[in-house]
């Protein structure tokens, strides 16, 4: 495997060739804008060294792209695809050097399709631009991640995002119905269309999602829209405890009958830390765990029965307080406490790993067991969050204070995803293996698909200039 992973140098002369195919001021080598986009929302004091890319461009169109990676696969250079930097494992990392491809120029939304229910956006669109370009038509856009505001589209589908709305609507990959990409040689294709139906071909447009930029650039997406629920509320359920609370969740469906938009979890430590990073008191403060059930319809009435009916049923099952939001303010305010949590986190702590770890719904509760038993004899701390209704938790191990963090991590760290296995649960659910994660990868898949996830890999990608290093351990 040692080709793969040999490399040139960007000289003067290649540096100058993309200048003259995308245009100098679409090109960087200022070392700190170099360093700023050579990461993403993980520190790189996490690896012991930084990884630097040589070489910065902002392409403007797909035939910028296009030609960059002509220029990249002639040269053999390897080339790092990069959203807006909120991702939480690495996959903007430039691990080999080479060139970061940001796409924050690349930024249109296209057409709106009301006839076909469609949108159709360049990579560089902040996610939450489409879901407001979508309101204004009735529409819903129903890809929902708690980055939203910040992260771009094309890295929601890289990822795979999942967010609030996973559990009625599905992650990222549910949204797509066709991508424009660019091929590692330069080449463009169009993978998918506006049909809602396909079995021409292999289904690349998910194969796709969740690649993690080791496949394909992409350059365009097709998203398809649903019409806009005219009315939502947001249920704030406090609990004395997170097994309740957790408990209250399959509740929901089996006894209520209904399928939420969102059922959204914080332990106590998460709401203890959003408070205090917020310097204000939030509803459910001073609760041992809270939940945000979100429902939506088209019949106010109706609605309003549902919730009524569901802050009850929380009630009988442990729930002391229900905090009804069912205005634009107080809906904000529900909503920035969770969104809040990792900013907070962010903030507060230097020495911390957020998981992202994914079990059945029904073996959340002996998730959160679990993770006390695994965390507190290295004396790590750790605070829990994250998609109830789907299973997904976002822990963060903390270590406050105390010395040889990264063993203290790593032994814990395997301990918990041994347990994570037997349970039927995995290492990641939305924010991606890259290169944060890639070599726990052997412990959740075996040799067979490892192999073959590299196969898939130098069938889109024989130089391995893509995003290299990723997804899975090479041995590099």
């Amino acid at each position: 495997m040692t080709d793969l992973f040999s490399y040139n140098k960007i000289t003067a002369e290649i540096a100058e060739e993309i200048r003259k195919k995308i245009g100098a001021n679409n090109v960087s080598t200022d070392e700190e804008k170099l360093e700023s986009y050579s990461h993403d929302e993980v520190p790189q004091s996490n690896y012991g060294r930084k990884y630097i890319a040589e070489l910065l461009v902002f392409p403007e169109s797909t035939q910028h792209v296009s030609e960059i990676m002509k220029i990249a696969h002639d040269e053999r250079i390897p080339v790092t695809p990069r959203g807006a930097g909120t991702g939480l494992s690495s996959g903007a990392l430039p691990v080999f050097g080479g060139i970061v491809m940001s796409f924050e120029k690349m930024n249109r939304i296209i057409e709106l399709d009301e006839d076909n229910l469609t949108i159709t956006v360049e990579p560089g669109v902040v996610t939450a631009e489409i879901s407001r370009m979508a309101s204004r038509h009735d529409l819903l856009y129903a890809g929902d991640p708690c980055s939203g505001d910040a992260s771009f589209i094309g890295g929601n589908i890289a990822e795979n995002a999942g967010g609030n709305k996973v559990i009625k609507y599905g992650a990222t990959g549910a949204q797509l119905l066709a991508l424009e990409a660019v091929l590692a040689d330069g080449s463009v294709t169009w993978f998918g269309g506006k049909r809602r139906k396909d079995v021409t071909g292999l289904d690349f447009v998910h194969l796709m999602a969740g690649s993690e930029g080791i496949l394909a650039v992409i350059t365009k997406a097709v998203l398809k829209l649903l019409p806009l629920p005219r009315h939502s509320v947001d249920l704030l359920a406090a609990f004395p405890d997170a097994r309740s609370a957790i408990n209250f969740v399959p509740r929901i469906v089996t006894e209520g009958g209904l399928i939420p938009a969102s059922v959204e979890f914080m332990d106590d430590k998460a709401l203890k830390l959003v408070e205090k990073y917020l310097n204000a008191s939030v509803p459910a403060g001073d609760a041992g765990a809270a939940l945000i059930i979100q429902l939506e319809g088209n019949d106010e009435e109706r609605l309003e029965e549902q919730f009524e009916a569901i802050g009850k049923l929380s009630q009988r099952h442990g729930a002391y307080e229900v905090y009804v939001a069912d205005t634009r303010s107080t809906k904000e305010r529900i909503w920035q406490a969770r969104k809040g949590v990792p900013e907070a986190l962010s903030a507060f702590y230097s020495r911390y790993t957020k998981e992202d770890l994914v079990v059945p719904t029904a073996s959340v509760p002996k998730l959160l067991e679990m993770l006390r038993g695994e965390t507190e004899p290295y004396g790590l701390e750790y605070i829990t969050y994250g998609h109830a209704g789907d299973g997904n938790m976002h822990c963060t191990i903390v270590c406050p204070e105390c010395d040889n963090w990264h063993d203290r991590l790593h032994a814990a760290q395997q301990r918990i995803y041994a347990k994570l296995i037997k349970m039927g649960g995995t290492l990641s659910g939305e924010h991606g293996i890259g290169y944060k994660r890639r070599g726990y990868m052997k412990f959740f898949l075996d040799d067979a698909q490892i192999e073959l996830i590299k196969r898939v890999k130098l069938a889109f990608d024989p130089q391995n200039i893509l995003n290299p290093g990723k997804l899975v351990d090479w041995g590099k």
